[in-house]
């Protein structure tokens, strides 16, 4: 496996969406800085992650988190946690698993033990 020359981090490749402000950019973020060990075997130039929220602080607001990944399908992760950090760490930990299971089902198979064949002559 070769080594990615400009890895993505969300710092790097984060947009806010509505509902959010730059202002609300740094401190999202921050909350979210641990997916950067996910996205670090993706190139930085072929990623994008943008977050939004629908009636954001409301009774039934909803947070979405989209991640575009060159070559892949779209993945879009949603909460709809009344409070706005818990809704953030929602979104965050399931694009993490979707990230972890996508790539887990890209990589090859490697069988540690090989099937032996059946009516063999001992």
């Amino acid at each position: 496996m070769s080594a990615v020359t400009n890895p993505a981090t969300v710092e790097e490749c984060l947009r806010v969406g509505a509902g959010f402000s730059q202002g609300d950019r740094n401190w999202i973020a921050e909350q979210c800085a641990t997916l950067d060990a996910r996205l670090a075997s993706f190139h930085a130039d072929a990623t994008d992650l943008e977050i939004s929220v629908k009636d954001r602080e409301a009774r039934g607001q909803k947070v979405t988190l989209e991640c575009w990944i060159g070559g892949r399908d779209k993945i879009v992760t949603t909460s709809s946690e009344e409070d706005l950090h818990a809704a953030i760490m929602d979104v965050r930990d399931d694009l993490r698993r979707r990230l972890t299971d996508a790539k887990t089902r890209q990589e090859p198979r490697h069988d540690k033990h090989p099937p032996t064949p059946k009516n063999q002559d001992q």
